[in-house]
């Protein structure tokens, strides 16, 4: 449940920010925070992460469903022991979450962080991207190998 709670908190955190952003500005207006390197710039992203496959507004819908119903699943249905793989599944459901509302209220997903070399992103984005690398390594390098065993017995290593 701790870990419903914390991805609540990060859509939440993302969907006011978002607010913000699309109260006091103007699509593709920027504030330079750090002249040249940082600016806030509200932009309406019909994409997924980073822009990609820009349009695609049924793809992306379906593909934050399946995310979000999966990921909510497993957090209420098995108990979560090790706390990197708690906190990795639930920052990626509040990610998904907060950019599958914008989807759903706006067709398009509101970014506004821009490091001028990288294309702009929002809070779910990061909580994304941070949550999959903990689960990558979770998964590459702390996954208990014991547990990877066919059903037959034999093991995958």
């Amino acid at each position: 449940m701790p870990y419903i709670i914390l991805s609540i908190f990060i859509a939440g955190l993302d969907l006011i920010t978002k607010y913000q952003v699309q109260k006091t500005m103007d699509p593709f207006d920027s504030i330079p925070i750090i002249k040249n390197v940082f600016h806030i710039t509200y932009v309406q992203n019909t994409g997924a992460a980073f822009s990609i496959l820009s349009g695609r507004i049924f793809l992306f819908i379906s593909a934050s469903i399946i995310i979000i119903s999966a990921i909510t699943f497993i957090l209420i249905k098995y108990p979560i022991k090790q706390k990197a793989l708690g906190i990795a599944l639930a920052m990626v459901l509040g990610g998904a979450a907060g950019n599958f509302i914008d989807r759903m209220r706006y067709g398009y997903v509101i970014d506004f962080l821009d490091f001028r070399i990288w294309p702009v992103f929002n809070v779910a984005d990061c909580a994304i991207v941070i949550g999959t690398i903990i689960l990558g390594y979770f998964l590459l390098f702390r996954l208990d190998s014991e547990k990877l065993e066919f059903k037959n017995g034999r093991r995958l290593d």
